[in-house]
C-alpha cells in the first residue's frame, strides 16, 4: 500500500439482489451450526479472532489509514478497540443465561436467551473496521450470523475482518461481506430471512432503514448523527478543557458522529479559552496520514470536502468569524497535492440559530458559543433534534453530575471527551437513534427472550 490521494486502490462489484440472497443464505446455513455451539465454544473462536487482529495490528491499521485517510496514530487506536471488543464479547458469550422462577405447587418457569438469526450490519466510512467489530462482536457472542455492508467509500478493511473470522474458525459464511450503496442496503433490509438490522450513519438514511424494517417487523439499532454540546465552565482546568475541545472536534478530521462541535464556554474565560484553542489548533500537523507525526489526514472525498467548506462559507455569511483554518491545505509533498485536506477551523461569534451550530458538519469545524449561567447553557445544549453525546468540564463534581443528568444525550463525558471503552454502552437519544452498542446492553439487542412455563401437577381447566 502507498498513500496517493485520488488513486484507485481496487474495484469491487456492487452486490445485487442475487449476491445479497447468496450471502444471506450462506449466513443462514452457518447460523444453524454456530447457534448450537455452547457459549464457551464461541468464546474460544472469538478470542482467536481477537488474537489475530492484535498480532496483525500494524498491517490492519495501515490498511485502515489508506482506506479512510485518518492518521496511522488514530488507526492503531481503532484496531486496538476492535480486538478489545471481540475479547470483551468472547468473555460474555459463556455467561449468557436465563433465569429460573419458582411457581406455586412445585411448578416453575424459566427463560432462555436465544439468538435472533441472520443480522445485518451496515457501517459508516469514518470507523470502518471498528464499527464492524462493534456490531459483529455482540451478534456473534449471542449465536447470530451477520451479513455486513461497509460504506462504498471504505470497502476494504472489513473484507480483512471476514478473512480473520474464517481463520479463527467460525463456520463458513457466518460473517459475510457484501459491497454496494443504497440499493444493496435496500436488498438487505427487505430480505425475508434477515432478523435484525444495525445501522450507523446519517439520520435520513436511518429513517429509510427504519421504514423498510417496519414492513418486516424487524428490530433495528440506529446510531445516527449528532450536534453534541461541550460545556466548559470557568472553574475547569483550562489546559485540560482545551485538550478536551480538540479531542471533541478534530479526531478523524472531525468526521465523528458524537463530536462535541457546539463548544459552550462560560463568558468569564471565553477570551483566554478561545486564544488557547486557536493556538493549539494551528499547531495540528496535517499531511500524509502514514507519517508518525501526522495528527490530521485527508477528508473522505472531494464532495464531502466541498460540503464542509460550504458550511464555513455560510457561517461567515451569517456573521460567524473564522478564528483560524477553514481553508484548503496543500502539503509540500507533491504526491499529496490532490488530497482532500483542509486546515482545522475554529469559528467565533457564533449564535444558536446559525446553520453551522444547528446542523452536523462532519468535518474539522468547531463553533464556540459564550454562556453565563448553568441553567441557560443546559437549556441551549438541549435545544437540538440530536441527542448522541455531551460533555462537561468543571472542577465542581456536584455540578458536573447535575449537568450531565440534565443533558438529553445518550453518552456523556465529564472532564474528558470521545472516550468510548467497549465496556460502556454507546448510543443516542432523539433523532440520534436508539438501541445501544457496546457494554452488556448490546446483548439485549442481539438476542431474544423465550419464557417457558412448566406445570408439575394436573392442568386446572375452566372448561
Amino acid at each position: 500500500f502507498k498513500t496517493r490521494p485520488g488513486r484507485v486502490l481496487c474495484k469491487l462489484p456492487c452486490s445485487g439482489e442475487k449476491e445479497v440472497d447468496l450471502a444471506v443464505q450462506s449466513a443462514k446455513a452457518a447460523f444453524k451450526i454456530w447457534s448450537q455451539m455452547s457459549g464457551m465454544e464461541r468464546c474460544r473462536v472469538m478470542l482467536e479472532a481477537a488474537r489475530i487482529i492484535r498480532e496483525q495490528r500494524e498491517e490492519i491499521a495501515t490498511m485502515e489509514t489508506i482506506n479512510n485517510g485518518k492518521s496511522i496514530f488514530e488507526a492503531r487506536v481503532d484496531i486496538d478497540i476492535s480486538w478489545q471488543c471481540l475479547e470483551y464479547y468472547a468473555g460474555l458469550a459463556g455467561s449468557l443465561a436465563g433465569e429460573h422462577i419458582q411457581l406455586p405447587g412445585g411448578s416453575f418457569g424459566y427463560t432462555r436467551r436465544e439468538p435472533l438469526g441472520v443480522c445485518v450490519g451496515i457501517g459508516a466510512w469514518n470507523y470502518p473496521f471498528q464499527i464492524a467489530c462493534w456490531k459483529s462482536g455482540p451478534a456473534l457472542a449471542c449465536g447470530n450470523a451477520m451479513v455486513f455492508k461497509p460504506s462504498p467509500f471504505t470497502p476494504i478493511s472489513v473484507v480483512r475482518l471476514a478473512e480473520i473470522f474464517t481463520e479463527a474458525g467460525v463456520p463458513k459464511g457466518l460473517f459475510n461481506v457484501v459491497q454496494g450503496g443504497a440499493t444493496t442496503g435496500q436488498f438487505l433490509c427487505q430480505h425475508p430471512d434477515v432478523a435484525k438490522i444495525s445501522f450507523t450513519g446519517s439520520v435520513p438514511t436511518g429513517m429509510k432503514i427504519m421504514e423498510m424494517a417496519a414492513k418486516g417487523i424487524k428490530p433495528v439499532t440506529l446510531e445516527l448523527g449528532g450536534k453534541s454540546p461541550l460545556i466548559i465552565f470557568s472553574d475547569s482546568d483550562l489546559d485540560n478543557a482545551v485538550k478536551g475541545a480538540l479531542m471533541a472536534n478534530f479526531l478523524t478530521q472531525g468526521e465523528v458522529c458524537c463530536n462535541g462541535t457546539r463548544v459552550f464556554v462560560e463568558r468569564k474565560i471565553l477570551d483566554i479559552f478561545t486564544k488557547e484553542v486557536v493556538k493549539c489548533t494551528q499547531k495540528i500537523k496535517i499531511g500524509d496520514p502514514l507519517l508518525e507525526d501526522t495528527r490530521m489526514g485527508a477528508l473522505i472525498n472531494r464532495p464531502h470536502l466541498n460540503r464542509v467548506q460550504g458550511f464555513i462559507k455560510q457561517a461567515k455569511e451569517q456573521g460567524a468569524e473564522v478564528l483560524c483554518g477553514g481553508d484548503l491545505y496543500v502539503p509540500d509533498d507533491p504526491k499529496l497535492k490532490n488530497g482532500y485536506y483542509m486546515r482545522p477551523c475554529v469559528l467565533g461569534n457564533c449564535k444558536d440559530d446559525m446553520m453551522c451550530v444547528k446542523e452536523e458538519i462532519f468535518g474539522p469545524v468547531m463553533a464556540i458559543l459564550p454562556f453565563d449561567t448553568e441553567e441557560e447553557v443546559v437549556e441551549r445544549a438541549n435545544a437540538t433534534k440530536f441527542g448522541l453525546a455531551g460533555g462537561v468540564f468543571t472542577r465542581d463534581i456536584q455540578k458536573a453530575h447535575r449537568v450531565v443528568a440534565a443533558l438529553k444525550a445518550g453518552m456523556c463525558f465529564i472532564n474528558n471527551y470521545n472516550v468510548s471503552p467497549v465496556e460502556l454502552p454507546f448510543g443516542g437519544y432523539k433523532s440520534s437513534g436508539f438501541g445501544r452498542e457496546n457494554g452488556r446492553a448490546a446483548i439485549e439487542y442481539y438476542s431474544q427472550l423465550k419464557t417457558v412455563c412448566v406445570e408439575m401437577g394436573d392442568v386446572e381447566s375452566v372448561f
